[in-house]
């Protein structure tokens, strides 16, 4: 799942508002649009239905709205707060997988608010999926925007570690 974040961002750094914006064809996605719906589910997920948290701003003001929102309204935040939102989600997230690897393994279920069971190991394979196809997304968005093609982020290897 590492690789597959550190992939995603790399598809997504370095960009303006117009960078951030570019669709294809017709279709709606964004690259900005990728950055706030990954940051909302990694908090979605991790956060409250894992961690049993309430979820933080804006997404806690997102409830109740159509599911579309989050994809309709990026184009009105700015590329720091887009880049900000994601890297804060997935900071959270980490923290949350690090402590319940730690305290009971990758079996370990959730405190889901919603009385629903998760279980850590099948979020993680879930997830590594939603990376998966978003990041494919970007790839054809960003390669549309300044020619970014590639697998993985350039320089050294991404490390495969639990605690990175």
């Amino acid at each position: 799942m590492e690789r597959q974040r550190a992939t995603f961002a790399w598809k997504c750094a370095d960009l303006d508002e117009t960078g951030l914006r570019t669709r294809i064809d017709t279709s709606m996605l964004t690259l900005g649009g990728l950055l706030k719906h990954l940051a909302y589910m990694e908090d979605i997920n991790f956060t409250r239905d894992f961690a049993g948290q309430a979820l933080p701003a804006p997404w806690a003001a997102a409830e109740g709205r159509p599911s579309d929102w989050i994809w309709r309204t990026a184009a009105d935040n700015s590329p720091d707060q887009l880049q900000m939102w994601w890297r804060e989600a997935v900071d959270r997230s980490r923290l949350v997988v690090r402590q319940a690897l730690a305290d009971r393994g990758p079996d370990t279920p959730s405190a889901s608010p919603d009385g629903r069971s998760y279980v850590l190991r099948r979020l993680l394979v879930d997830f590594i999926e939603e990376y998966a196809r978003h990041t494919g997304h970007a790839d054809l968005l960003r390669e549309a925007v300044d020619g970014r093609v590639g697998e993985d982020p350039p320089g050294r290897p991404y490390a495969y570690s639990a605690s990175s």
